[in-house]
């Protein structure tokens, strides 16, 4: 026993080494970060060098597994605020109801046929991968910057499903085990698991709400009292929750953390910073240490049918689920395909299942050792594939998808600002508009907007709203002042790309421009668009419809296969439907001749049917 402490304690180093070089990687390549953790994983494990096996931990990866995943499940509904489910309330509740019940008669099904395994065994496959989960959603989201109402629709799905999976299979398992197969008793042991977690984790939100708003502790509470505080309370409502009812820990800690995340603690933004790197840790952990622990010769066992049944559940059972929950919403045909495309399993299928196929194997009842192996090789496939395949190619499903937009805030949601949003984002933009009128804001909400309440004019306000990341900010109020202070704003704190500011007065553009800011004055702004009415009415009819039938855009020239081309040969990478007007170089902008030749940084204004024009984008600009 002596000589087990340095190998285990050199194997968790090199399990954390891994860890941060995965997100390191994940950071550089933008790509997800488990793609990494279990790449890293098989190396480590019994196929690679063999560092990390089933000795090594023994019996306690079950306890280690459940202690990382009560943390990254706590995280995950920690962030996981009110707003944010308001963004896409209707998508997110058929989801978690609607979805899920689609995904376990679908799951279900293909592997009962597909698999020829029993029906008990496949209703486990089909309980435990109903869940997608925040340890995948979560880096993906990172790296894939998708509409705020997208992001919300994913996280409260993976949090929500989690929990739903785990109490789901665990009553299936249970009720297999004493061989009671009544619809009623599974609804019972459902409700009683789900309600048991969801009494622990209140009951532990309150503790903590009271000691940090209520109780006179105000010495004694400091930035990492509070983190280590809310840290062990969320382990002890797992453990809790987890002794009286199996897998009832999940919903224990999912339920505190949506309420306490919402509680407006002191000290929130330093818990949630402390909570982030202690869930990289704990994710490096848990990945590494599950993957490594894969039987390939388990998943080649299941052969052909093994592969219908991934096939199944990412190319039929997931897109069904996705557009019947998302019917009727404000989500475009392209966002429903990158959420049908882009559900990896995660953490809570792969641990239940190790639990489950190691008491299957086991000769007391419910024995079951085929059954194992079905169970642990179809959840673990799926996981790898969906992972490495969804996962890993996140960002390029996106970009093919175009459902990576723009990042712009709206600061002033009357007519200006709703006309601007909408505008946007029948573009497929990301807009969030700030608007601290309370009834204007819940009105905005109503119609689908993606709204935070609040002072445009405040710091914490537009970091909330993701200042840090939009490309554009749009200052549309009525007040000047408060235009040229946003404005200000979004120059200094945020050093956003570009500041277009309303200027309701003509005579205080001077001050805005001072400031480089990019102005549109109210009065000119009618002025030339009467005048348009006037002398270019076809044009001005059709410019109104720009974004819906036609569009413009602009392309900066930065590759270097177009620079040295003329406008003629240029033209000929387009699209029918679209064409060059414009060559801007500088300051000149001239209507260009054919044999004009195309240098680097000169920018074309493309014009035409809006799907050429986004089409003449991807060829003249591909992503990176």
């Amino acid at each position: 026993m002596v000589g087990q402490g340095p190998d285990t304690l050199v194997v968790v180093a090199i399990i954390l080494a891994l860890g941060v070089t995965a997100q390191v990687l994940a950071d550089r390549y933008r790509v997800p970060s488990v793609l990494f953790l279990i790449i890293a994983g098989v190396a480590v494990g019994p196929k690679g060098m063999a560092l990390v096996t089933t000795e090594v931990f023994g019996e306690s990866l079950t306890t280690i597994v459940g202690i990382s995943v009560a943390i990254i499940v706590f995280e995950g509904s920690f962030h996981l605020k009110v707003d944010k489910l308001r963004e896409a309330p209707s998508a997110a509740l058929r989801l978690i109801t609607v979805g899920a019940v689609i995904s376990f008669v679908g799951t279900t099904l293909a592997a009962r046929y597909f698999l020829g395994t029993e029906w008990a065994i496949a209703a486990l496959i089909g309980a435990l991968l109903i869940a997608t989960g925040p340890t995948v959603i979560t880096p993906i989201l990172a790296v894939v910057p998708v509409r705020d109402r997208v992001a919300a629709a994913l996280e409260t799905e993976g949090i929500v499903n989690d929990v739903t999976a785990a109490i789901l299979a665990v009553v299936i398992f249970k009720l297999l085990s004493a061989q009671e197969t009544t619809p009623a008793s599974y609804l019972t042991e459902f409700i009683q698991r789900l309600s048991i977690g969801v009494f622990f984790g209140l009951v532990t939100a309150g503790v903590l709400w009271f000691l940090f708003v209520r109780a006179e502790l105000s010495t004694g509470w400091t930035p990492q009292n509070a983190r280590l505080m809310t840290l062990a309370g969320a382990i002890l409502a797992f453990s809790l929750a987890d002794t009286l009812a199996s897998e009832s820990g999940v919903a224990a800690v999912a339920t505190a953390g949506i309420v306490l995340g919402n509680a407006d603690l002191p000290y929130e933004e330093t818990i949630e910073e402390f909570k982030g790197d202690v869930t990289i840790i704990v994710l490096s952990f848990v990945f590494i240490a599950l993957a490594a622990l894969i039987e390939f010769e388990t998943l080649l066992s299941l052969g052909l049918g093994g592969l219908a049944v991934v096939a199944a559940v990412a190319l039929f059972v997931r897109p069904l689920l996705v557009f019947v929950s998302t019917t009727g919403e404000r989500f475009k045909r392209n966002e429903k395909l990158f959420m049908s495309f882009v559900g990896p399993r995660g953490i809570i299928p792969a641990s239940v299942a190790t639990l489950f196929a190691i008491q299957l194997q086991t000769p007391e009842p419910p024995s079951n050792p085929e059954g194992a192996s079905v169970l642990a090789g179809t959840v673990f496939l799926v996981i790898l594939l969906t992972v490495v395949f969804e996962g890993g190619f996140a960002r390029q499903i996106a970009e093919k998808l175009q459902v990576i937009p723009m990042r712009v805030l709206v600061v002033g949601g009357g007519r200006v600002g709703r006309e601007i949003t909408e505008r946007l984002e029948e573009r497929g933009e990301n807009v969030v508009i700030i608007e601290e009128r309370t009834a204007e804001a819940e009105a905005l909400r109503n119609d689908g907007f993606t709204i935070r309440d609040g002072d445009g004019t405040n710091i914490e306000t537009l970091q909330q709203a993701g200042a840090e990341r939009a490309k554009t900010v749009v200052a549309a109020t009525g007040d000047d002042d408060t235009n040229l202070l946003v404005a200000q704003l979004a120059n200094s704190k945020f050093d956003t790309d570009d500041v277009i500011s309303r200027v309701n007065e003509p005579d205080n553009v001077e001050a805005f421009n001072e400031l480089g800011v990019d102005t549109v004055s109210a009065s000119s702004s009618t002025a030339w668009a009467i005048d348009n009415r006037i002398e270019r009415p076809a044009l001005s009819r059709w410019m109104t419809e720009i974004g819906r039938s036609g569009d413009v855009q602009e392309i900066e020239v930065t590759d270097e296969k177009l620079v040295g081309q003329t406008v003629g040969e240029v033209s000929e990478l387009l699209p029918d439907g679209s064409m060059i007007a414009l060559v801007s170089r500088g300051d000149e902008n001239t209507v260009p001749e054919t044999s004009q030749e195309v240098h680097y940084g000169d920018h074309l204004t493309v014009i035409g049917r809006t799907d050429s024009v986004h089409e003449a984008i991807e060829r003249l600009h591909p992503h990176d």
